[in-house]
């Protein structure tokens, strides 16, 4: 599957976690759980390659994203391992050099075609993520930064807590 989508990561306190998942409710976002996930970075030299081991989601993702703490578009690449994540996992650590692995507890829920991660990362701390996703295309990138940018001002998210780097980049830095 390929797809586009416009997302902002920000830091965000317990408190803020909470708040946010009050909004959540109240706006009737579909609540798909908490995931304990792993993801595994590869070295690549034309964009991030990470294999994603939780108990929801489990895919090798490849994409491109800026880097900037404003809103990010990112190009991705998402396969669906169809429950073989030991075979892919295997295979993939045989043909490229691993980078880092990112631990976190992340809850997941969706609005329509928007997607909401409240993250507590291991070493790194907490955090709310979200991603306006088009699928195929459908969506202009119009329409996708108008979606993130009224998640970001309805969850009262300050600009001073936008991130620009994924949370492999801040792992690296603290390591």
């Amino acid at each position: 599957m390929t797809y586009t989508n416009i997302e902002i990561k920000a830091r965000a306190s317990e408190k803020q976690q909470g708040e946010i998942r009050k909004i959540l409710k109240e706006n009737n976002a579909k609540f798909i759980g908490t995931d304990n996930q792993k993801d595994i970075y590869f070295k690549n030299e034309t964009g991030r390659l990470k294999l994603r081991r939780g108990n929801i989601e489990n895919y090798l993702i490849y994409y491109k994203r800026e880097n900037k703490r404003d809103l990010k578009k990112s190009k991705v690449i998402l396969f669906d391992n169809q429950g073989r994540i030991d075979e892919l996992e295997k295979r993939t650590k045989k043909t490229h050099e691993i980078l880092i692995e990112v631990n976190k507890e992340r809850e997941i829920y969706f609005i329509e075609n928007v997607k909401f991660h409240i993250d507590k990362v291991k070493n790194l701390g907490n955090f709310v993520e979200i991603e306006a996703i088009s699928l195929e295309n459908l969506i202009s990138e119009e329409k996708l930064r108008e979606k993130c940018l009224y998640y970001k001002n309805l969850f009262k998210i300050p600009d001073n807590d936008l991130i620009k780097d994924s949370y492999s980049d801040m792992l690296l830095r603290k390591n």
